[in-house]
């Protein structure tokens, strides 16, 4: 497989895991250029498990961050030591990251993802459940936070942090939240009012053309070769 970047992402990349957390691997890779011009399109994603590793196909993950798509974003704003692939044309994905995002775009993909997670939280009651439930529910209260910090400090500054201030302070969200889920909901709501209240650093709409040319930059590279 022609995998261009790839690297860890998930709660080891945030500064979140604990021992025994799993460690996610994310990554963009390019299909053969003659195999898309065939009567069967290849795969666009892999995903596996043990490892867990999902790879998405250069042109889906184009379309995906120029969506805003928070967990496709991260890949490339990691810090450089949690690389383990890296390509030319991977670096020059990384070149053009600032150009993939907008505003809009940025506030309703990390509001959206947030209110996805508080939904979740909510759907599960008082917090009378089981163990591994509870575990799940501030597991997911930890990334309600996350996605609301990352994706605001992203829409006012043009800039994504990976790694979370004071990790402590998520885990004792989660915590809070496991016990009542109603607890996330002053959080979701102050966010909503920030985002509303902020002047974004970025455009409103994503500059598609570097993208482009990328993207022209990757089938041009992997036909010649074939």
């Amino acid at each position: 497989m022609n995998v261009l970047l790839s690297g860890i992402v998930g709660s080891t990349a945030y500064g979140l895991a604990h021992e025994g957390s799993d460690i996610d691997r994310l990554g963009v890779f390019a299909a053969d250029t003659g195999d898309l011009h065939g009567l069967h399109a290849p795969k666009e994603s892999h995903v596996t498990t043990h490892p867990d590793r999902t790879l998405h196909e250069a042109g889906k993950w184009c379309r995906l961050a120029l969506g805003g798509n928070p967990t496709v974003m991260e890949l490339v704003w990691l810090p450089d030591e949690l690389y383990e692939v890296r390509t030319p044309l991977g670096d020059e994905l990384i070149g053009i990251r600032s150009s993939l995002l907008s505003a809009k775009r940025v506030r309703d993909a990390y509001l959206g993802y947030a209110t996805q997670q508080f939904k979740r939280l909510y759907d599960r009651g008082d917090g009378s459940f089981s163990a591994d439930t509870r575990k799940r529910t501030a597991k997911h209260a930890r990334h309600l936070r996350r996605l609301c910090h990352q994706g605001f400090d992203l829409y006012a500054t043009g800039r994504l942090a990976i790694r979370v201030d004071d990790p402590e302070a998520y885990h004792r969200f989660g915590e809070e939240v496991a016990a009542d889920a109603m607890a996330a909901l002053p959080m979701l709501t102050r966010f909503e009012a920030l985002f509303e209240q902020t002047r974004s650093a970025l455009p409103e709409q994503p500059d598609e053309a570097p993208a482009e040319a990328w993207l022209r930059r990757v089938r041009a590279h992997f036909y010649a070769r074939r």
